[in-house]
């Protein structure tokens, strides 16, 4: 298989498993998979479009560029990079802007819930999605791995490469498509299995922190996670989202099927079953946090500085075209 893959995170906060199984684990297969390009960005421009501590957001960023590496992304095998270290970003963002409708961005449902939640609403939140279609387009990106609340904004990069191909020539964009792994696309909350696992959930138990939680700690909150009266481990969103969702983790990490771990537990009492995944989880954090405190931030800045030069010279190529196909003299 060979495309060219792009994705990121914003470093705007604590990185917790439903950012590492609704993306992360997407990536790491596709890593795996693909003999074309792997662009996988630390979205720092997509951060400052609520508040941030400068000093806060520069530690945030080399955080989230050492875990990529903690995970298992190999900068051999793909180019990783702040988004902020390629200024075209920016560039393509401000042309796509310029085609982009009011109307389908307000439409964004991840807007209106953010505006939910703020009390300033800046221009850039409101715009954030046209930034992103251009993260995505710079590259001729062909596939992008996404969690489902992802989608709609991998649509909107779609229709933009469609309408500008439309004006300037068929094929001056690749229109990409999304990839979702069914499996972990969505993690739930531990505590109230109904509701996607998210930073925003003021209940610590409800999420388990990759850094910020100690695998003794992750394996309390999973013990006490939410399930039901049922008493039998079955694969059920619908009437056992707490179950299920313990079941889609332990699937991830133990790199096994839904089917083959439900019957796994066919016997297992709840106890024993939330203390088995409880050890994969730990056992999976204990991994990654040795791996994450082995790694120096100058060893860090070296990569981003690497893939910062590998993703520029892709991306300036491609801004000469477009601006030639839009009449800007260079």
């Amino acid at each position: 298989m060979k495309e060219i893959i792009f994705s990121g995170i914003k470093p705007s906060g604590d990185l917790h498993f439903g950012n590492y199984m609704g993306a992360v684990c997407n990536w790491l297969t596709l890593q795996t998979e693909n003999t074309g390009t792997n662009y996988f960005s630390v979205a720092d421009w997509h951060a400052i479009t609520v508040p941030q501590e400068p000093m806060e957001l520069r530690r945030r960023s080399l955080e989230i560029a050492k875990l990529f590496l903690s995970f298992g992304i190999d900068p051999k095998k793909s180019v990783v990079f702040l988004q902020s270290d390629v200024r075209e970003h920016v560039e393509l963002s401000w042309i796509l802007t310029c085609i982009a409708g009011m109307g389908e961005l307000g439409k964004m449902t991840q807007f209106k819930e953010k505006t939910e939640k703020q009390e300033h609403i800046g221009a850039g939140l409101f715009m954030y999605p046209v930034l992103m279609a251009a993260d995505i387009l710079l590259y001729d990106t062909t596939k992008v791995p996404v969690g489902d609340d992802q989608v709609q904004h991998v649509e909107l990069a779609r229709n933009l490469a469609e309408r500008f191909n439309h004006r300037f020539g068929e094929g001056a964009l690749v229109v990409p498509q999304y990839f979702i792994n069914k499996i972990g696309s969505r993690v739930m909350g531990l505590q109230n299995p109904e509701k996607k696992m998210s930073k925003s959930d003021s209940g610590e138990k409800n999420l388990i922190y990759i850094l910020k939680d100690s695998p003794e700690s992750a394996f309390k909150k999973i013990k006490s996670a939410v399930t039901d009266n049922f008493a039998k481990v079955h694969y059920d969103w619908e009437k056992q989202p707490g179950v299920s969702n313990l079941l889609e983790i332990y699937s991830i990490l133990e790199n096994i099927s839904v089917e083959k771990a439900e019957q796994q537990f066919v016997s297992a009492s709840y106890g024993d079953f939330k203390q088995t995944v409880g050890e994969s989880v730990a056992k999976f954090l204990t991994g990654v946090q040795e791996r994450y405190n082995q790694l120096s931030n100058e060893y860090i800045l070296g990569v981003l500085e690497e893939g910062a030069e590998k993703a520029r010279s892709v991306a300036r190529a491609k801004m000469e075209k477009i601006y030639s196909l839009i009449g800007i003299i260079k």
